[in-house]
């Protein structure tokens, strides 16, 4: 589960130095790497439909990289290896469930919450290490927010999401491509950029509204490319 738990890492690093918004929009260039693991590891090919949602993401999130204020050459480092961290687990979670299919369903030995179960169980491990590596650990045993009922709420609703979000991913991933898996993953994006102008005060210029509408497009192109015949 490395590749999972260097996911969340490098996500936490670049957003130490990247805004929620422009996190958001640059994490659609996953959609890029995915799409070509897909053709060179499993032979998967898609339409020009498909391929122009893809190029519409690529747009949105240059357009969204024009407006960023607080650029940072680390920053943006750390969300480049954010995108090949995550395309690498929709990757090898896609072939995980391949083999698993005949297993994994409600009348079959394994479900969609016990692979939750499992895949965070297996993070525990580099967590941990990563935790003490970084001298980290002392410092949350000893933490005062720990203590803290506001802290304990907003700790608890985070665990819930994440959850959530994680069966929500297999069973689309059980169903589905890593490729659309990351396309349809990046229809989110528009949401949460709309988001950090509102509650973040991020740059509200017109390129950066820019930026949202062509993540807007290239999801309805993503809908007309997955629901016309072809």
């Amino acid at each position: 589960n490395l590749l999972f738990v260097g996911m969340i890492v490098s996500s936490f690093f670049a957003l130490k130095l990247v805004g929620v918004g422009m996190f958001t929009v640059l994490k659609n260039l996953s959609s890029l790497t995915t799409m070509g693991g897909d053709y060179l590891f499993f032979g998967k090919r898609y339409g020009l439909g498909v391929w122009a949602c893809v190029l519409l993401m690529i747009l949105s999130a240059c357009a969204g990289g024009m407006t960023d204020a607080n650029f940072s050459w680390s920053g943006y480092s750390w969300q480049i290896i954010n995108c090949f961290f995550t395309s690498g687990y929709a990757l090898y979670l896609s072939k995980v469930l391949s083999a698993l299919q005949p297993s994994v369903g409600d009348n079959k030995h394994m479900t969609e919450l016990s692979l939750v179960y499992y895949n965070n169980v297996l993070s525990l491990p580099p967590i941990a290490l990563l935790a003490l590596a970084s001298g980290e650990f002392p410092k949350v045993l000893y933490s005062p927010a720990l203590w803290n009922p506001q802290f304990q709420v907003v700790a608890f609703i985070g665990a819930v999401l994440g959850c959530a979000i994680s069966y929500t991913s297999l069973w689309y991933m059980s169903t589905s491509t890593a490729t659309l898996y990351s396309l349809t993953g990046g229809m989110n994006k528009v949401i949460v950029a709309t988001a950090g102008i509102i509650l973040f005060d991020e740059s509200s210029g017109w390129r950066n509204l820019l930026s949202i509408a062509i993540g807007l497009a290239a999801g309805l192109v993503f809908v007309f490319a997955k629901t016309t015949p072809a």
